[in-house]
Parts: structure tokens; C-alpha cells; sequence
């Protein structure tokens, strides 16, 4: 199928970014505000599905996955095996991302073939359970950001809200007065973490996610085969110390590497909750609490397309590669709205959402 290509239907001077806690216009005629640029986004075939794609991605990183196995065969012998850590943790970032995406049907439109490359990727390959993600991801979607019913943002190990920092006391108060310096080293445990939810919750006697009684055999089945083999490849393939120090460093890179694609998305933007936002329409909800990171190729493979982020919610369903091509009709829509569009550089999105993490915890520093 040849690449669709965007093109408006009239030049437009890019829009200003926009810093978190800058107030948002209020909405105007809010029911009709995204179908036109649905209508266009149709009309230029955006939404249209890119298997072949998907396929030649997806072969390039089993392939990859398949050569660090070999590596960690050959040298398992070595201290050397551990540079290839790393490595492995930058290929099972893209799995991550692939299964992401089969998530919210990018792949294809066959439910049960999405659902197939999503259980081999997040279930077989991450020990991650994928209706669990789908559940909370997609709650997500639906009210980001929202301090109530965004599960990304509810209190935990971090807190996004100073209502939600208040009172905070003893371990939990002092990870929150200094959570913006602790961020990226909690992120190193996100994928153990992922692991963790995923089993509690096929395994659980009260499941949250609704699933049949079949379908999670099958992702039990699955995630016990992906610590069956993960734990046979490191023992078969080097001493067990050695095995023990490649497992923890791979999960670290890998979770950091989690961290690092998902942190710049809504850390520090519009906050909506009972009140503030609750006039706002699709357009609004998704793009005043979403922040792009500008760049290239490099940027879009690392981020795995998430650096479109703004797009990506408004069309969840929009296949990867069209999201840099939706990207300025976009913002061009968004400027004729008087709309504010956030776009950043990947360190400056980083900047931002820390000091937000810094800002949360500032009223329990200040009365330590």
C-alpha cells in the first residue's frame, strides 16, 4: 500500500508550545471540534492499517531478540556477557511496543490477531499480562491525567497531586519530599513491577479484568513459560552469579528504558478533575493533558511513536508510522481552535516532569 502523505488545505504557522500550569481557553463548541479533523484524517487514509510494516518491524526485532540469545550462549563464559544486557533490554523495549500497539488495534482489525501478537509479546516475551495492561492503559485513554479516574495518576510510590502528597508521613512521606530526585531510579524496578502486577492479577481469586476461565489459562500458561525460559536461558548460559547479575541488569534497563518513554507524555500537563475539565470534549481531554517530544527517526524508534503522544490519543487505533504524518494537521487544527498544542525536546520534557514531581513534594519539605 503506498504511505499516505498529509497535506492541508491551507499553510499554517506552527502553534506555541505550551508549558504545564498555563490556563487552557475554554471550550468552544466542544461537541464539533474533532470531527473535522477526523474527516480529514480519513480522507488522507491515516487510519488506514500498515501490516507490511508492522511485519518487517516485528521480524527486525525477533531477529534481534534471537542474536542476543545467541551472544549470551557464546559468551556466556565471559564477564563480557553483560555488556549484551543492555542490549537485550533495547529489544524487549520494542517488543513492549509492539505488543502497545497491537493493544489498541494498530496491527490489524482482527481482534483475535491482536490479541495473539499482543499475548506473544507482552505475556511470552515480557512476562506481562496483557488484559491486565489493556484494562488499566485503556482507562487511561479514556480520562488522562484525571486525578480521579487516571489510574497512571493515582497515589502510589509517587503522587502527581499535592492533595494527594498531603499527610503523607513516615517511608511513603520521605520518597514523596524527594520523589523528583528519586524518579528515574524507581524506574528501574518498572519492569519486575510489570511482572509482579501481571501475575497477581491472572492469578488472583478476584480478578479485576474481566477474562474467561480459558482465556486466563492462557495467559497464566504464558507467563509461567516466559519465567520458565528466561530462567533456563541465564542458568544454562552462564554461572548462576553471573546469571543473577545480567537478570537484574537487563530488568533495570529495561524498566528505565519503560520509564523514559512514558515519563515525558503527561507528567506536568493539565491535571482535570471533578470540576476543571469536565466540559471538555475528545479533542480538549486528550490534547491540553499531552506533551510531544520533538525529533527524528531516533526519537520515534527510541519512544517507540509515543513521542507523538498527542496524536496517539486522539486516534489510539492510528498506526505508528502515521502519526508523524497526522502530526501537523494536527496542530494546525488545534491553532485555528486557539487550542494549546505542547511540544517539547526530550530533555526539556524531562525537566518539566520532574519539576512537577518537585513541586508535589515541596508542602512536605517545607514542613519536615
Amino acid at each position: 500500500m503506498p504511505q499516505p502523505t498529509a497535506t492541508l488545505a491551507a499553510p499554517a504557522a506552527a502553534p506555541p508550545t505550551r508549558g504545564a500550569g498555563v490556563a487552557a481557553p475554554g471550550p468552544a463548541a466542544v461537541g464539533s471540534e474533532f470531527a473535522p479533523l477526523l474527516r480529514t484524517v480519513k480522507e488522507q487514509g491515516l487510519l488506514e492499517r500498515r501490516p507490511g510494516w508492522y511485519a518487517r518491524g516485528i521480524t527486525v526485532n525477533l531477529l534481534a531478540l534471537a542474536a542476543m540469545i545467541t551472544g549470551m550462549a557464546l559468551t556466556g563464559g565471559s564477564w563480557w556477557v553483560l555488556l549484551l544486557a543492555p542490549l537485550f533490554a533495547l529489544f524487549s523495549a520494542r517488543a513492549a511496543f509492539f505488543g502497545h500497539d497491537a493493544g489498541h488495534a494498530q496491527i490489524t482489525g482482527d481482534r483475535r490477531r491482536s490479541r495473539l501478537i499482543q499475548l506473544v509479546h507482552a505475556n511470552l516475551l515480557l512476562g506481562m499480562s496483557q488484559e491486565w495492561w489493556n484494562d488499566k492503559h485503556n482507562r487511561h485513554h479514556a480520562n488522562p491525567n484525571h486525578v480521579d479516574k487516571d489510574p497512571d495518576v493515582a497515589p502510589d510510590v509517587l503522587v502527581f497531586t499535592t492533595a494527594h502528597a498531603a499527610g503523607r508521613e513516615g517511608l511513603r512521606g520521605w520518597l514523596t519530599r524527594h520523589q523528583a530526585w528519586l524518579f528515574f531510579p524507581l524506574t528501574t524496578l518498572e519492569g519486575i513491577a510489570l511482572k509482579v502486577y501481571g501475575f497477581r492479577a491472572v492469578l488472583s481469586r478476584t480478578p479485576s479484568v474481566r477474562q474467561s476461565p480459558r482465556e486466563r489459562a492462557v495467559e497464566a500458561a504464558l507467563l509461567l513459560a516466559h519465567v520458565t525460559a528466561y530462567t533456563t536461558l541465564l542458568l544454562t548460559a552462564m554461572p548462576l552469579g553471573r546469571a543473577l547479575v545480567f537478570g537484574l541488569l537487563h530488568q533495570m534497563v529495561l524498566g528505565l528504558h519503560l520509564g523514559m518513554a512514558f515519563a515525558p507524555n503527561h507528567k506536568g500537563m493539565e491535571m482535570p478533575d471533578g470540576e476543571h475539565g469536565k466540559d471538555w470534549g475528545h479533542l480538549r481531554r486528550q490534547v491540553l493533558t499531552s506533551r510531544n517530544i520533538r525529533g527524528g527517526p531516533v526519537t520515534d524508534w527510541f519512544l517507540g511513536g509515543l513521542n507523538y503522544q498527542i496524536e496517539h490519543h486522539l486516534f489510539p487505533s492510528m498506526p505508528r508510522p502515521h502519526l508523524a504524518l497526522a502530526r501537523p494537521l494536527v496542530r494546525a487544527h488545534c491553532r485555528a481552535l486557539a487550542v494549546p498544542y505542547t511540544e517539547t525536546g526530550l530533555i526539556d520534557s524531562y525537566r518539566q516532569a520532574l519539576g512537577h514531581l518537585r513541586d508535589v513534594g515541596e508542602p512536605l519539605r517545607l514542613d519536615a
